[in-house]
């Protein structure tokens, strides 16, 4: 005789424990102090993102899952601690977090043309934007794949980055396996074929490039102190390489989305730096970049 078994969703069981129920979470019943301390944004920001994403329609309510998304994104918690704070269960943090993340993924940057501002930081004209290539650590994939390893020896993704003057990305690629070189990040990535004739860094031209180009340093640390689960303060980011990918752009595009919403960048910037810039293997000048790069520094900077 066949038995009927039915399948309820833990959420529904949360109130007998004196959670909120799903549907019930309401953004006016907490306060803005409430919402900075466990979503490390302000009400109005919440309130925008919700609408950014409102066009994917999900069984639980877009507020809930931007907050739970951004809860788990700037506090490195496991899940299951952020779902006890709005009153969902482990299994709808996660697909809350995955949910969001796939819709902000959608919006990731894409290359721009622009030239403003870069001259104002340290004096060098027709600057594009700034690239570097950072880690975040992941667990170990389960396969026995070596590529993640990186030079530390802890498993992480490489992610490129470039941003402009203000630290606005205009670029992420982020699912290069950790043990792969920036040169070889930077050769293989989307972005190499559009980048034939730039020039590679005489003394002031070199103050004037190393002040150009903390602007993505800082960048990068300041989106690792808004959005926790990237620092590794609270451990490696426990997912498969491809979904930790797509959670650091998530991030990446929060971090865009903020800063064009008026919110500063730098607030909770860190004030270490990062890691130190090894000499990487030089390939062969280009005759065109540099004699692009002689009349530079004779221009500008002699």
């Amino acid at each position: 005789m066949a038995i009927s078994i039915a399948v309820l969703d833990c959420d529904l069981l949360l109130h007998g424990r004196g959670h909120k129920t799903l549907d019930r979470f309401d953004l006016d019943s907490v306060s803005d102090d409430f919402l900075l301390t466990h979503f490390s944004f302000p009400r109005d920001f919440i309130l925008y993102l919700v609408e950014l994403l409102r066009e994917v329609w999900w069984p639980i309510s877009p507020e809930v899952q931007v907050l739970a998304a951004l809860g788990f994104y700037t506090s490195g918690s496991f899940q299951t601690s952020m779902g006890d704070i709005i009153g969902i269960s482990q299994a709808s943090m996660s697909r809350c977090v995955s949910n969001v993340t796939k819709a902000l993924v959608e919006k990731a940057p894409h290359r721009e043309q622009s030239f403003q501002e870069f001259q104002r930081v340290a004096g060098i004209p027709g600057v594009l934007g700034v690239l570097d290539c950072v880690q975040v650590a992941i667990k170990a994939p389960n396969s026995e794949d070596s590529s993640y390893v990186n030079k530390k020896g802890f498993h992480s993704v490489a992610c490129q980055l470039v941003c402009d003057a203000r630290g606005l990305l205009l670029s992420a690629e982020t699912h290069w396996p950790g043990g792969l070189q920036d040169t070889e990040v930077l050769e293989r990535s989307a972005l190499y074929e559009q980048l034939s004739g730039v020039i590679v860094p005489s003394f002031r031209y070199n103050l004037a490039h190393t002040a150009t180009h903390e602007i993505v340093d800082r960048t990068f640390r300041a989106i690792q102190t808004r959005f926790r689960c990237l620092d590794g303060t609270k451990g490696y980011l426990q997912y498969s390489p491809e979904r930790s990918s797509s959670i650091l752009l998530a991030c990446c595009v929060l971090h865009n989305v903020s800063l064009q919403s008026g919110l500063d960048a730098w607030t909770l910037e860190r004030t270490e730096p990062l890691e130190e810039h090894r000499n990487l293997k030089q390939r062969p000048e280009d005759d065109e970049a540099e004699e692009l790069r002689k009349q530079l520094i004779l221009k500008h900077f002699s």
